[in-house]
C-alpha cells in the first residue's frame, strides 16, 4: 500500500512569517514617526502624504494603493512577486494608519528630532527585517531592480531617478520634504546594509544534481 508524501513546507517558514509581518509592521510604524515629526518623510512617502492631501485618503490607504499600482508596472517587467510582496502592500499601509491614529504630533522640536530619527533607525531595521527573510522584495524595490535588468542602467542611477521623481511629484501636491528626508535618503543605505546579515535568515542550499552517464 502506498504512503501518502508528508507535506514539506518551506525552510524556516515560522520564523521567516513572524520577521515578515513584524518586519513590515515596524516600517508602517517607522513611516507613522517620521511623519509626527514634522521634518520630513521618506521620498515615497512625500508622493503618498502629497496625494493623500490631494484625494483626501489617509495615508495608509494612499501607501497600499500606489503599491498596487506599482506592482502592476511588474507585469511588463516580468518581475515575480511573493508573498512578502503582496503582504508589504496590505500590512504597511494597515500598520501606518493605526499607528498615526494613537500617536500625538509633538510640540516640541527635541522631540520632533528624536521621532525623526527613531524613524529612520526602524525604517531601517524593517528594511532589513522583511528583506531578510527571503519572501518577495517589496513593490517599490521589485520596480527598481526590474527597471535595472531591463535598461541596464545601474542601481545607483535608476534608484536616484525614480525617487528624485517621486519627491519632485510628491513636493508639487503637498507632501513634506524636510531634513529628515535628506537624512533618510543619506542614511537608510548604510543602516540597511550593516542590519541585513544580522536578519537574514540563512536558508539551506539545495544540493546539486548530478548528471548520471
Amino acid at each position: 500500500m502506498l504512503q501518502p508524501r508528508p507535506v514539506r513546507l518551506p525552510p524556516r517558514l515560522p520564523r521567516r512569517l513572524v520577521q515578515l509581518y513584524a518586519g513590515l509592521t515596524l516600517y508602517g510604524a517607522s513611516m507613522a514617526l517620521l511623519v509626527r515629526s514634522s521634518l520630513g518623510v521618506t521620498p515615497w512617502d512625500v508622493l503618498h502624504q502629497g496625494l493623500a492631501h490631494r484625494l483626501g485618503w489617509s495615508l495608509g490607504l494612499v501607501t497600499a494603493v500606489v503599491g498596487a499600482l506599482v506592482l502592476l508596472a511588474w507585469i511588463p517587467l516580468r518581475e515575480r512577486p511573493g508573498l512578502g510582496t503582496v503582504s508589504n502592500v496590505v500590512v504597511i499601509g494597515v500598520a501606518v494608519d493605526g499607528t498615526l491614529a494613537v500617536l500625538p504630533a509633538p510640540s516640541h522640536l527635541a522631540v520632533q528630532v528624536a521621532f525623526a530619527a527613531a524613524g529612520i533607525a526602524l525604517n531601517a531595521v524593517a528594511t532589513a527585517a522583511y528583506v531578510g527573510v527571503h519572501l518577495g522584495p517589496g513593490p517599490r524595490d521589485g520596480l527598481m531592480t526590474g527597471l535595472v535588468r531591463r535598461t541596464g542602467g545601474s542601481v545607483r542611477a535608476v534608484r536616484t531617478a525614480i525617487e528624485a521623481t517621486v519627491v519632485a511629484t510628491g513636493w508639487l501636491l503637498g507632501g513634506t520634504l524636510g531634513v529628515a528626508t535628506v537624512a533618510y535618503a543619506l542614511l537608510i543605505g548604510p543602516l540597511t546594509q550593516l542590519l541585513l546579515p544580522r536578519l537574514s535568515v540563512r536558508l539551506p542550499e539545495r544540493p546539486a544534481v548530478s548528471a548520471r552517464s
